[in-house]
């Protein structure tokens, strides 16, 4: 009998070696399967102290390079935001028919630039005062627009517009509005001053405007 008592302890102590019994500090596969999801579907959710910010102002590349290109900003993607349709196409909405404008989604670190420094920069990276154009780009999808995720950026937002209206001779045209669906833009509208340095919008516009910034010398942060 002892003999027998003796064989059931030493099994025990060896499944308890082999992790029969769970850990229950260790995630499960389910969880940590959840948890990649909700990544992939907020980019700022991978990091808690980072935080998103949409905005428009004019064509995408310009705005891409200078933002991504700011201190404080991790990520910048291209895409668009404010329209009616689902899944536009870059020509959809070039042709001004989809309500959407070409938006710049990025990720940044309030704790080396606020969402107050971001709008500042953006006052500075185009002309906030000419409706529905930026330069020789023409139409609502070129419009100045602060598309806000929350009710503080809202309120930041507008008092960053009245603060700095003046610094324009013109009143500022930019809309203040809620962040609604974002769509990505496909993968060559991407980097575009990185991967298309001698492109002739890039040596036209996008060169000087880093020029005029200061951040001609600067390196785009790592996407």
């Amino acid at each position: 009998m002892k003999s027998l008592i003796a064989t059931v302890l030493l099994s025990f102590a060896a499944c308890l070696n082999a992790s029969c019994v769970d850990n229950p500090a260790e995630p499960s596969q389910q969880a940590v399967k959840e948890k990649k999801a909700t990544d992939q579907k907020d980019p700022a959710a991978k990091d808690a102290k980072l935080e998103t910010a949409t905005l428009g102002a004019g064509c995408y590349w310009c705005v891409e390079a200078v933002l991504e290109r700011t201190d404080g900003i991790k990520s910048v993607v291209s895409g668009f935001m404010g329209g009616q349709v689902d899944n536009p196409t870059y020509e959809a909405v070039c042709s001004g028919t989809t309500g959407h404008a070409e938006v710049v989604q990025l990720t940044f670190d309030p704790a080396v630039i606020s969402y107050e420094k971001v709008i500042e920069q953006f006052w500075k990276l185009h002309d906030p005062t000419t409706l529905n154009r930026q330069g020789a780009d023409a139409g609502t999808q070129y419009r100045s627009a602060i598309f806000y995720h929350t009710d503080e950026q809202k309120k930041i937002a507008e008092e960053s517009k009245k603060k700095h209206a003046k610094d324009f001779d013109d009143p500022i045209v930019t809309e203040i509005t809620e962040a609604s669906k974002f769509y990505v833009a496909k993968a060559e509208h991407q980097n575009f001053l990185t991967n298309n340095p001698y492109n002739g919008y890039n040596r036209a516009v996008v060169w000087p405007k880093l020029k005029k910034l200061g951040l001609e010398k600067k390196q785009p942060s790592e996407k």
